[in-house]
């Protein structure tokens, strides 16, 4: 396998320091810890990618390509270099809850060009999301990407082998980090449906034996295709979770 990766959510620096240690008895199997940058907690990811840092050799912050106005210089340049942060996932975002907080009509692919410019030492990766239009439609994207200089993908979360194993044709040759996600109630079933237009398979079960297993099985999979694994444990119990993947 190339590298795995787990993604912890910074509510607030305590919380993501608990977790953390909770993650280093998984240091030997973990290689990067990526931080999403969600605007309702006050710890950035590139500040939750610096506490990651202490633990782990590699973190890998998330950067919202709609809070950067093209027409300035990247407003956390100065914070990356600092700190030595040389890998970022550049994704699109979601609107802000809070209408104070400024938003421009700014495209991933053009904060990852911003990079290649203003930051070329940074190793910069794009997102997938396997379920808001066509395979065909999500190909073009990711070649837009591919040719602003995106070095590699992160995956939305996988629930079905035959999809994932449908994108990993598609995108051969490619480096992927194939992602999986725990879903442990028929609420978030339906939060995942209903936002993401996540299409569950038959034998799908939302329990933590099926996300285990199911995490089991892809990160078996990406170890026999020698590609990278993308760990996701949200709104879970982060440590019967780990366990049961990892152990």
């Amino acid at each position: 396998m190339k590298r795995v990766s787990v993604e912890l959510v910074p509510r607030e620096e305590e919380s993501l320091r608990n977790e953390l240690t909770l993650l280093q008895q998984y240091e030997e199997q973990v290689d990067v810890i990526n931080i999403p940058d969600q605007l309702r907690f006050d710890l950035r990811s590139w500040q939750g990618a610096v506490v990651a840092q202490e633990y782990f050799r590699m973190s890998m912050p998330h950067i919202r390509a709609m809070d950067i106005d093209l027409d300035k210089e990247l407003p956390m340049k100065d914070y990356l270099r600092a700190h030595k942060i040389g890998e970022v996932l550049v994704i699109q975002g979601d609107p802000p809850q809070r209408m104070t907080h400024a938003v421009y009509p700014t495209e991933s692919t053009d904060v990852i060009r911003k990079f290649r410019e203003e930051m070329p030492e940074v190793k910069v990766y794009a997102g997938i999301d396997q379920y808001r239009s066509s395979m065909r439609h999500e190909l073009y994207r990711v070649r837009r990407k591919v040719q602003a200089g995106a070095a590699g993908f992160f995956t939305q979360p996988f629930f079905d082998h035959r999809f994932l194993e449908m994108y990993a044709d598609m995108l051969d040759g490619l480096d992927v980090y194939w992602g999986v996600s725990p879903v442990m109630s028929a609420g978030s079933q339906s939060y995942w449906e209903r936002k993401n237009q996540v299409i569950f398979p038959p034998s799908f079960e939302p329990t933590m034996s099926w996300s285990v297993d199911f995490a089991r099985q892809v990160r078996e999979w990406a170890d026999k295709r020698d590609a990278s694994f993308y760990l996701m444990p949200i709104r879970t119990d982060l440590k019967e979770y780990l366990h049961g993947v990892f152990a």
